[in-house]
């Protein structure tokens, strides 16, 4: 059988780059001489040829290209540059994410900001799974363990999915960031990724989820809710509602760690715990009386 290869192209790059621009406030680009002939020639390659064609924008005989939404919404590094052609190779899901796994590893526009910590952190769960879950960053007992969601906040979220019947080794687990964000003199102290650590890594979470394409994905935290789906604002105008990843439906909740910082709210636990209503609504998974009463205050 042969294998397929997965390419994510320069001109999306390019656009995902400008999207970021656009996103930071940014209203006016440089363009040198250079610049501006790379541009020439990716406009006459989408028009069928004419002028060269400018290197790894054709697709290659016997390619699969993994599409990349052109969206405002989404953040890629801010030096294109210097970003290296993502090639996703193999037959199954499996080979496909390990060969994400080993580019991310050394992966030059997260390696090169100088700001995330050496061990990087892939992902977690099923190849097959119905469910996606997007955290932000690893944080310290992520990367002592080199898997997301292990700490506290990870024991949160097995108990959030056992709650709802299903089972952490069943969904598919992932993070915005695949390397912990570092600080000055860092302990077990984690910080919020910046746009720019976000934008390093995003071409590896959007090939993840081209790679499972599952039913759904629930994003852990306004963090991930601004780099995987553009928004912005707090958790609480994020949630309520279904957003739209790539022609999959989203959905935004509290991370795990906000319930352990809050104390348990009863009032917090039961947002988190209606969207996970309806996360198995959208999954067609059968609901009890009693996991729709779950952190309802009692009469």
């Amino acid at each position: 059988m042969s294998r397929l290869v997965a390419v994510i192209r320069p001109i999306d790059l390019l656009l995902d780059f400008l999207n970021a621009e656009v996103a930071r406030g940014e209203t006016h680009c440089h363009l040198d001489e250079g610049a501006r002939e790379a541009l020439r020639d990716l406009y006459e390659v989408s028009r069928g040829g004419g002028r060269k064609a400018a290197a790894g924008v054709e697709a290659p005989k016997e390619k699969v290209v993994i599409s990349v939404r052109e969206s405002v919404q989404e953040e890629v590094v801010a030096k294109p540059a210097a970003v290296t052609e993502l090639r996703v190779e193999g037959v199954s899901r499996e080979e496909r994410l390990e060969s994400l796994r080993k580019q991310a590893e050394v992966w030059e526009p997260a390696r090169s900001l100088g700001t995330l910590r050496e061990m990087m952190v892939f992902a977690t769960g099923n190849p097959e799974a119905r469910v996606m879950l997007v955290g932000e960053a690893p944080g310290y007992e992520e990367e002592r363990q080199g898997i997301p969601f292990v700490g506290p906040a990870g024991q949160k979220l097995t108990d959030i999915l056992k709650a709802m019947g299903i089972k952490r080794e069943d969904v598919y687990i992932s993070n915005i960031v695949k390397f912990r964000p570092a600080t000055a003199k860092q302990a077990t102290n984690n910080r919020k990724p910046t746009a720019e650590e976000m934008a390093a890594c995003l071409p590896f979470v959007r090939a993840e989820i081209e790679i499972i394409r599952p039913e759904c994905i629930i994003a852990l935290g306004g963090t991930a809710g601004e780099g995987l789906l553009g928004l912005t604002g707090t958790v609480t105008s994020m949630r309520g509602k279904w957003h739209d990843c790539n022609g999959i439906p989203a959905r935004v909740t509290f991370h795990p760690s906000y319930l352990l910082q809050s104390g348990d709210a009863l009032h917090i636990k039961r947002q988190v715990w209606e969207d996970m209503l309806a996360v198995m609504e959208q999954l067609g998974m059968p609901i009890s009386e009693k996991q729709r009463g779950f952190f309802l205050p009692k009469a």
